[in-house]
């Protein structure tokens, strides 16, 4: 950043009253204060790590206080003042920071990585980018709802150049959508300066790209902030549209403490200490008469008894109880399974793909506040044509065309969760999942467990091979998201099942993942119940019963299965698990002790597929039943090939019988 170029503070406080200005200067003073009462604690141990906003503090407050208290933020490390200015109290914050019973994580996440939705604020996670969408998220809520509101989003100089940055603010610009991306740009990314993030001369300058105003603005003048903030966001009220805002600032301490500020050039530094921004604003107002040095002492020392008073007071709270029980319960939200039963018991005969198609129907009615999103889903109705005719039904608002911007939809639809509304959001191809895979793993999943609020969220997958479409489209990736705690993972084998657990998951206030094997869509028909109904996610199900050994296996594989025991003489077992996360151990528990022989069969690679968990559950618990040892069946450890006579032999069912025999000869 050039000093040059950098204007000092000129204060122009326009029609703005002296309560509001004396509101504005006690905020920053708060924050001021806490952030040294912190600093001292952190040298003397009592807080592990922290991130100083010290110079950056106008930021927050003004942008926070020209929100309405409903209207929802998204801060980040150094934005103290977002929740001081939300009156989050101090004893919680204090408790959060030293991983306390009374924090907002229970001792689960650090610093600020934690929101409050009773305050209208959302935690961050520390890969900077992905609030961006969360934010917009929020945004289409109240756009859908008619509601005229905004939302805000805080990121740095060094988020912009993540792809976050780049997918949240076109689809918010293509959307028109009420959001406010707010760039504080101080300078440096840890320690790399701006010189070697981006070329353009502001950040702002990048706006223009995505057709959407933009602005840069001082971000140490805390009136500027305020009134800039305050006008744009009546504008945006009435006519939404997002807005990128810049602000030009500067951080007087290190990324965190830890990293010091040794790369800082001194004269740099003490140009930006010359403008701080209580310093500054604090002279202004006692120069306007405002304030006068009673009113800083008064103010000063009553901030440090509340301070002090929260403080002493969190220094009594406990620890968390490290209990297994409590942790393992507080991944998920708590969902209520109670299965719906068809009304009438008509059945009619319906392909795979018409399932999907009748069930994403019935969602649609049932739950008014769920959104569709996916690449072609409106019009044309998906590449499968799954979702043709939903949008003449339910409108361009609830059945949404996306910009091929995958981590960026999977966060809105985390944001619209925040707003009580439930999101599908359909994979054009499952192998695509990995645009989005860090919104899955790092924010939906974890959400829960982290802070409170559930991600109502179902993703769509079709996937699988057989086809001849190559390693692109036709890989079966349910492994990739297995491992992930806070993730419901469905891979129905059927119609019936299909519809029934795909109503089920809309049901789930939890993310789910819903596995669809493309080369079942149309080549399977079933009778399935034309009305309402659900299965329970977790309990598999036995296809055929056997005595002489079981195969566990899910999606294509039952089919696979069925075809190899129908041309045996020996009584075979087959489970369809349906549901890969939670698992039925349970059903596994009978069948191995019934039958003593597994074989896990699955269409994904044998290493890492989830058949090597499944064997290695058996082998730790049912040992003792076992008169052989778990086999497995899985593709070949290859990216899947396009030619069809080298994807057969790919794919798991050409060594399926000669492993089965090996099984059963044992």
């Amino acid at each position: 950043m050039s000093i040059e170029t950098q204007a000092p503070i000129t204060f122009k406080r326009g029609n703005l009253n002296e309560d509001l200005l004396r509101q504005l200067y006690t905020d920053m003073l708060r924050s001021r204060l806490i952030e040294e009462k912190m600093l001292i604690l952190l040298r003397q141990g009592k807080v592990s790590k922290w991130f100083s906003g010290i110079g950056q503090e106008a930021i927050a407050v003004g942008a926070t206080r020209s929100l309405m208290s409903d209207e929802m933020i998204f801060p980040m490390h150094r934005n103290l003042g977002v929740f001081l200015c939300r009156d989050v109290p101090l004893e919680r914050l204090f408790g959060q920071w030293q991983g306390k019973v009374n924090g907002f994580t229970y001792g689960r996440d650090r610093s600020f990585h934690f929101g409050s939705l009773e305050h209208n604020i959302a935690g961050m996670i520390s890969h900077l980018g992905p609030q961006l969408s969360l934010a917009a998220g929020v945004a289409l809520a109240y756009k859908l709802k008619g509601q005229n509101k905004v939302s805000l989003a805080f990121t740095g100089e060094g988020g912009t150049s993540e792809g976050e940055f780049h997918e949240a603010l076109n689809v918010a610009a293509v959307w028109e959508l009420p959001v406010i991306f707010l760039v504080e740009n101080n300078g440096y990314g840890l320690s790399t300066p701006t010189g070697e993030q981006y070329v353009c001369e502001r950040i702002s300058d990048k706006g223009a790209g995505y057709g959407m105003r933009s602005l840069t603005i001082n971000g140490n003048d805390v009136l500027e902030v305020y009134t800039t903030l305050s006008e744009e966001i009546i504008r945006m009220r009435e006519h939404p549209q997002p807005l990128l805002i810049e602000c030009l600032t500067f951080r007087q301490r290190g990324h965190e403490e830890a990293s010091g500020t040794k790369y800082v050039p001194e004269d740099l530094m003490e140009y930006w200490k010359q403008r701080d921004p209580v310093i500054n604003y604090q002279q202004y107002l006692i120069d306007e008469g405002v304030i006068d040095d009673d009113y800083i002492k008064k103010c000063t020392g009553e901030i440090k008894m509340d301070i002090d008073a929260a403080w002493d007071h969190v220094e009594q709270v406990e620890f968390p109880d490290a209990n297994i029980e409590k942790e393992l319960g507080d991944v998920f939200a708590s969902a209520d399974q109670d299965l719906a039963v068809p009304r009438s018991g008509e059945k009619q005969t319906m392909r795979f793909i018409d399932a999907i198609s009748d069930a994403l129907d019935l969602a649609m009615q049932r739950h008014g506040n769920l959104v569709l999103m996916g690449q072609d889903i409106a019009e044309y109705g998906g590449v499968f044509k799954i979702t043709k005719g939903l949008i003449e039904k339910y409108g361009a608002g609830r059945v949404r065309n996306t910009p091929l911007c995958e981590s960026a939809i999977v966060g809105i639809g985390l944001g619209l969760s925040f707003r009580n509304m439930k999101t599908m959001i359909e994979m054009q191809f499952s192998d695509f999942v990995t645009c989005g895979f860090n919104q899955i793993v790092n924010n939906l999943a974890k959400i829960h467990y982290r802070w409170g609020p559930n991600a109502d969220v179902v993703i769509r997958m079709p996937c699988g091979g057989g086809v001849g479409a190559g390693p692109f489209h036709s890989q079966t990736n349910e492994a990739w998201f297995f491992k992930t705690p806070g993730l419901k993972i469905i891979y129905p084998s059927n119609p019936r099942d299909a519809k029934g657990l795909l109503l089920a998951a809309f049901a789930d206030p939890n993310p789910v993942l819903f596995f669809e094997h493309k080369g079942l869509y149309r080549k399977i028909s079933d009778e399935v119940y034309t009305d309402y109904y659900t299965f329970e996610i977790g309990k598999a199900q036995i296809v055929q019963e056997g005595n002489d050994a079981t195969i566990i296996t899910y999606g294509l594989g039952v089919h696979w299965a069925l075809e190899a025991c129908s041309e045996m003489p020996e009584s075979i077992e087959i489970i369809d698990l349906r549901s890969l996360a939670p698992l039925d151990y349970e059903s596994i528990h009978k069948s191995v002790i019934k039958t003593h022989r597994v074989l896990v069969l699955h269409e994904d690679t044998l290493v890492g597929g989830i058949g090597g968990e499944i064997a290695a559950y058996i082998g730790e618990h049912l040992f003792k039943h076992l008169d052989a040892p778990v086999m497995r069946v899985g593709s070949l450890d290859t990216p899947v090939p396009f030619t069809k006579n080298l994807e057969e032999q790919y794919l798991a069912n050409s060594r399926l019988v000669g492993k089965l025999e090996e099984l059963l000869s044992y």
